[in-house]
């Protein structure tokens, strides 16, 4: 903070994972701030290694956007999940409109707790299952929960009523999950109204051995101690609890739920603990959020765009929500004057976050800075950055504003579990396109630029990065925004369109019509006969 307050515009504070290097000179277009978090050779990046790099004070796990300083609260996390689902809904039930659908996870934590108010917003009975009372006690007292269980039978009972009733609740259960799964696995066998339409986890999977995820055998007070006391036993109790989570998992997708991993390592610990999760081929039974919904929503180059009105005030914020929708208005009336296939994917995205802008302020979501996430395509980001400067220019709004997004984006991060784990063309566990976010960021007028290793599914398994971006007023800055935000989202959708995406391939091809200076090496496909004359 020190150096916050006295530095000038021709210096840049360098943040070596947590620690302060100093500040340095630079220049006015030059970013103010560049963070790195994690950033170790990669023979040095397992578990241990964090231990020991962490206990010496020399790394620190950034997670994603808390380690870039532009964490905005739980709306980020909700916003997403409710997209999620709105998508999960049209691939797997054939349908957007959820009411009466059920959903069941598990987790009621600072992001995992987004599920329950995500589920109630999409009009869906959804159930959360959380071993710990003060997390669950939380969630219902900020009304995230609007109801609160104990008791399997109980939980059933409510179930029933629920789907009866068709109406909106977040069900919060005191209880382990894999309890509640076997019992949905037994009780559906003759009762189809106990059969999800989806299934998730976001369990803290990425740390399973230090508490973020509690074994159904023994009690939430026991784990605790036994984690410390005897973590030997205590590994060995959550894989098996693994292994029964996914074999109840496995009777009810055979019935006909649609499960995804949401982003938080289940698949690849479960496998670990030797659940019947792979496929002959040794490929995972169930897809991971991004491959089965939203990589190819991030292929159409939509993401979680974000801002923050420094002025403070709820009004300022007010008044972004309604430029906002004005802009998705537009872009959605020329969206339908295309009349194309593009065209038509581009319209129900815009719709899910018009009817979100447009209601979001009755769910209350805003904790500490007015802040507002928006999953927008980057014609999208470019119009609201710019209708957002004019309007602080002209006084419509009281005070700067911060531009962000989510590191998990559309080309933000390199996750071969999760954001890139649609990519398909063997390139998903490098990081270039990550890297060459954070740079190219820099260099084309961000405020801050991060890059990180792990974040989502954990140290050693993802690089991801993100910015800040001042709005002020000024030309200078509807420039700056302009020439980052298309670079921020075209390069992923790039990096998409090589490996083969269909959405990407044809957002691409719009990209390249908007903006005569970029050009695109393209992909040319084989023909199935080359191939099989090749013997592939």
């Amino acid at each position: 903070m020190k150096y916050l307050s006295e530095m000038t515009d021709e210096q840049t504070l360098v943040m070596y994972s947590g620690h302060p290097m100093g500040l340095f000179p630079s220049h006015k277009d030059a970013p103010r701030v560049v963070v790195t978090n994690g950033m170790v050779i990669p023979n040095y990046s397992s578990r241990a290694d964090y231990d020991k790099l962490y206990a010496m004070g020399v790394s620190q796990y950034g997670q994603m956007t808390a380690g870039s300083y532009c964490y905005i609260g739980p709306q980020g996390i909700v916003h997403g999940t409710t997209i999620t689902l709105l998508n999960a809904g049209r691939k797997y039930v054939g349908t957007s409109d959820l009411r009466g659908k059920l959903f069941v996870s598990a987790g009621l934590g600072g992001m995992s707790g987004a599920q329950p108010k995500a589920g109630f917003i999409c009009g869906m009975i959804a159930v959360i299952a959380e071993v710990d009372r003060a997390a669950l006690d939380k969630r219902f007292e900020q009304g995230w929960v609007t109801e609160k269980v104990s008791g399997l039978d109980a939980l059933i009972a409510r179930i029933k009523r629920a789907r009866a009733e068709k109406v909106p609740v977040s069900i919060g259960y005191h209880g382990n999950v894999v309890d509640v799964w076997e019992r949905l696995a037994k009780e559906s066998v003759k009762d189809a109204d106990l059969i999800p339409e989806l299934g998730s986890d976001q369990t803290s999977l990425h740390n399973p051995f230090q508490g973020g995820y509690y074994p159904a055998q023994i009690s939430f007070e026991e784990a605790q101690v036994m984690m410390v006391e005897n973590p030997d036993r205590f590994k060995a109790l959550v894989q098996e609890s693994l292994r029964r989570q996914v074999a109840a998992i496995n009777q009810l997708t055979a019935r006909g739920m649609a499960y995804f991993d949401y982003g938080n390592a289940m698949l690849l610990e479960s496998s670990r603990a030797g659940a019947d999760i792979l496929r002959e081929d040794g490929e995972f039974k169930y897809p991971s959020y991004v491959q089965a919904i939203m990589g190819d929503i991030f292929s159409l180059g939509f993401g979680p765009f974000r801002w923050v009105c420094t002025s403070g005030l709820a009004s300022d914020l007010q008044t972004t929500d309604e430029i906002a929708a004005q802009v998705l208005t537009d872009l959605s009336k020329e969206s339908k004057a295309r009349a194309n296939e593009l065209g038509k994917r581009q319209i129900e995205q815009y719709s899910d976050n018009h009817h979100w802008i447009t209601h979001c302020g009755e769910h209350k979501l805003v904790v500490g800075s007015q802040a507002r996430i928006l999953y927008v395509n980057a014609e999208g980001r470019m119009r609201v950055a710019l209708a957002l400067n004019k309007a602080i220019a002209d006084g419509r709004l009281k005070g700067p504003v911060m531009l962000s997004r989510d590191h998990h984006d559309v080309s933000g991060t390199d996750s071969p579990f999760r954001e890139t784990s649609n990519v398909t063309d063997g390139s998903k566990f490098t990081a270039d396109m990550a890297v060459h976010n954070f740079v190219g960021d820099a260099f084309r007028g961000a405020t801050s630029v991060s890059l990180h290793n792990g974040g989502g599914v954990g140290w050693g398994e993802v690089m991801n990065g993100g910015f800040l971006l001042l709005l002020d007023g000024t030309e200078a800055a509807a420039v700056r925004a302009r020439r980052m935000l298309f670079w921020d989202v075209n390069n992923g959708i790039a990096r998409r369109a090589w490996a083969g995406n269909e959405n990407a391939q044809m957002q691409i091809n719009e990209a390249e019509s908007f903006e005569p200076l970029l050009k695109l090496t393209r992909p040319q496909q084989a023909s199935d006969e080359v191939l099989t004359s090749l013997g592939l």
